[in-house]
């Protein structure tokens, strides 16, 4: 894809949409004999979706795997939307964009593994973190320096926002000029 389309794309976008285990997590599940306990997050990844929201995207969470910890994280973070327990992503996503009133290619997604291939394939723009499954790599528009769970969502902001000519408006609310 030419710069110009990337551009081009990024400008139609309304809605990020993110995967969570190995996207916003690093794919580590932490349990504890009462089941899965734990997730690790980014604060980086954090930002970088409420910095999307400040430049006027919607951001939500499309994933398998529910968890109390996820929906604390998405809460705190105030997130437009959330969708889990999507063991079929492509219904899923169909119900998304139903409900959000939107199409495919006005949303941008990361994700990292097989499950997510549908619905990277569908989209306006695609994303993966530099450990996705390679069968995920092949398919999305940008592969991202950064892992799963360490500032991949953060990145695909910054390339995002920076296509769109919004990233140093953005930026410059995190300048002192003193």
């Amino acid at each position: 894809m030419t710069d110009q389309e990337f551009a081009r794309r990024a400008a139609e976008l309304e809605w990020i949409l993110c995967d969570v285990d190995g996207v916003l997590t690093d794919g580590g599940l932490y349990y504890d004999r009462k089941g899965p306990a734990y997730l690790r997050f980014n604060a980086r990844d954090g930002l970088g979706l409420k910095v999307a929201q400040q430049a006027g995207l919607k951001v939500g969470i499309l994933t398998g795997r529910a968890s109390g910890a996820l929906e604390k994280r998405v809460a705190e973070l105030q997130l437009d939307a959330l969708y889990v327990g999507a063991i079929d992503k492509s219904a899923e996503f169909a119900l998304f964009l139903g409900r959000q009133n939107t199409i495919a290619r006005r949303v941008a997604y990361i994700g990292d593994d097989l499950p997510d291939l549908v619905v990277l394939g569908q989209c306006g723009l695609s994303f993966a973190p530099s450990d996705a499954a390679a069968e995920v790599q092949t398919v999305v528009s940008q592969i991202l320096e950064a892992a799963g769970g360490h500032g991949a969502v953060r990145e695909m902001v910054e390339i995002i926002l920076k296509a769109r000519g919004e990233w140093d408006q953005v930026f410059s609310r995190f300048t002192f000029d003193g």
